[in-house]
C-alpha cells in the first residue's frame, strides 16, 4: 500500500505540482549498491568526441554500438544509430538497449525506447522546451547514464538540438525494486530548463561540474560538501519554496539532511564515507489523513500517523534505517476505533455506534496488545521540519 504511489507522487512534485497523499510511504526493501551505480553503470558518450576525455570513456563492462547494418536490421532505419547503446541500467536485470528514434509520422519529436530481447521495457516521453515547440528536431548530441539525484536508480541525461538551439533533458529513473509497470523514466522539466540556462557551455562534463563540481557520489570529502551538493540539486528541481534542516536521526555524530516543502513533502539524506544516501525521497503528507513524519533524536526511529474515515482507522508506522541505508518498516500498527464486525475495514452504518467506544490493534494481521504496540515507540519524537533557508543551511554547513 505504501510503496505503490511514491513514483507517481514524485513525478507530480518534480514537474512543479504540489499535491497531497493518502497513506504513509515506504522505500525500497533493498537499495541497489551505490558503488555499483557509480563504478559499473556510469557511462557517458558524446557522438562527436568519443573517448577523448577521461570522463567520456565507457566503463569496461560496456559494449560499443553494433555495426550500422545490425542496428538498422534490429531497430529500423529511423533509429539514431550513433546514439544507440547496449547498457546496464539499475532499473532492469541484464543489459538493455537504449534506442532513440528520429521524428516520424507516428512521433513528431525524438522518441526513445528501452529494449531487451526484442521487448520494449519503457517508452521514454519526449521533452521539448515550450519555446522550441515549433522548431524541428536537428540532433541528439550526447547521452549519459548515472544516478543524478542520489536515490540509487540510474538516471538519463541527454543534450538535444531543435533548430539551432541545444538544451539538456533529464529523466529520473524509477525504480530498481519496483514492479515492472513502475520502472519508468520521468522527465524533469524544471531541472532540465535550469541546467540549460545555467550550465555553459552545454556539454556533459560542464553539466556534471555544474551539478556536483564534477564529483561522483562516493567521492565527497565531507558531509558538508555532500549536503551542499544535494541542496543545490534540490533547488534546481522545481520552483517551490523549499526549506532545510540538520538533525541527528541516529546515534553517530554526523547529522542527516532534511529537505522539503513544509506541509507537502519531506526528503531525508544521510552520509557515510564519501557517499550520500537518500532515505526519504519527497515523501508527501499534509492531507488525506497523513500527519507527517516524526523522529526520535539519536534513536534511529521514524514515526508516522495516518488515518482513514476521520480517525476511525489509525495507522501508526515505525521505520528504521537499515545497514544498507534504506528506510525499512519496523512495524505498522492498524488500530480500529470501531467494531468492524464484517471485517471489511469500513465503518458501516450498523457499526457507527461503536466509534470511540471500541479499540483493537493489529500488527501483520494479528491482534496486538497495547504493550506490544508500545514496544516500537522510542519516545521523545519531534516533527521532521525544514526550518532553514538554503542560505542558512550553507552557513551551518560552513
Amino acid at each position: 500500500m505504501f510503496k505503490k504511489i511514491i513514483p507517481f507522487i514524485f513525478m507530480l512534485f518534480t514537474t512543479g505540482t504540489l499535491t497531497a497523499c493518502g497513506r504513509t510511504q515506504s522505500t525500497k526493501e533493498k537499495e541497489p549498491e551505490r558503488s555499483e551505480i557509480v563504478s559499473e553503470e556510469e557511462k557517458t558518450w558524446n557522438s562527436t568526441n568519443r573517448g577523448t576525455e577521461e570522463s567520456l570513456i565507457p566503463e569496461k563492462n560496456e559494449t560499443e554500438p553494433s555495426g550500422t547494418e545490425d542496428l538498422e536490421k534490429r531497430f529500423g532505419g529511423n533509429c539514431i544509430i550513433e546514439q544507440t547503446f547496449e547498457v546496464e541500467l539499475s532499473e532492469y536485470n541484464g543489459k538493455v538497449y537504449f534506442v532513440p528514434f528520429a521524428p516520424s509520422e507516428d512521433h513528431q519529436d525524438l522518441h526513445i525506447q528501452i529494449i531487451q530481447d526484442s521487448k520494449t521495457l519503457a517508452d521514454i516521453p519526449s521533452y521539448v522546451p515550450d519555446e522550441l515547440a515549433e522548431e524541428k528536431f536537428s540532433s541528439l548530441d550526447a547521452v549519459t547514464f548515472y544516478d543524478i539525484n542520489y536515490d540509487g536508480s540510474t538516471d538519463i541525461l541527454l543534450i538535444e538540438t531543435y533548430g539551432s538551439t541545444s538544451f539538456a533533458a533529464v529523466y529520473y529513473g524509477f525504480d530498481a525494486d519496483a514492479e515492472d509497470y513502475e520502472r519508468q523514466f520521468i522527465s524533469q522539466e524544471q531541472l532540465s530548463e535550469n541546467i540549460t540556462k545555467q550550465a555553459k557551455p552545454l556539454s556533459i562534463p560542464e553539466i556534471r561540474s555544474f551539478l556536483s563540481n564534477g564529483k561522483k557520489n562516493g567521492e565527497f570529502s565531507s558531509y558538508q560538501e555532500a549536503y551542499e551538493t544535494v541542496s543545490r540539486l534540490y533547488e534546481l528541481e522545481d520552483t517551490a519554496e523549499k526549506g532545510y534542516n540538520l538533525i541527528y536521526f541516529d546515534a553517530n555524530d554526523i547529522p542527516e539532511l532534511v529537505a522539503g516543502v513544509n506541509g507537502y513533502y519531506t526528503s531525508l539524506y544521510t552520509y557515510n564515507n564519501g557517499t550520500v544516501y537518500t532515505l526519504m525521497d519527497r515523501w508527501p503528507y499534509g492531507a488525506m489523513g497523513n500527519a507527517g513524519y516524526e523522529y526520535s533524536p539519536g534513536k534511529n526511529s521514524l514515526r508516522n500517523y495516518n488515518n482513514d474515515f476521520a480517525g476511525a482507522i489509525l495507522y501508526t508506522t515505525y521505520m528504521t534505517v537499515s545497514s544498507e541505508y534504506s528506510m525499512d518498516i519496523a512495524a505498522q500498527i492498524e488500530t480500529y476505533n470501531f467494531d468492524d464486525v464484517n471485517k471489511n475495514k469500513i465503518p458501516d452504518e450498523n457499526e457507527a455506534g461503536s466509534i470511540g467506544n471500541y479499540s483493537v490493534s493489529y500488527i501483520n494481521g494479528a491482534e496486538a496488545a497495547d504493550e506490544e504496540c508500545a514496544s516500537y515507540d522510542a519516545g521523545n519524537y519531534e516533527y521532521m521540519e525544514a526550518v532553514m533557508s538554503l542560505e542558512e543551511l550553507k552557513s551551518r554547513l560552513n
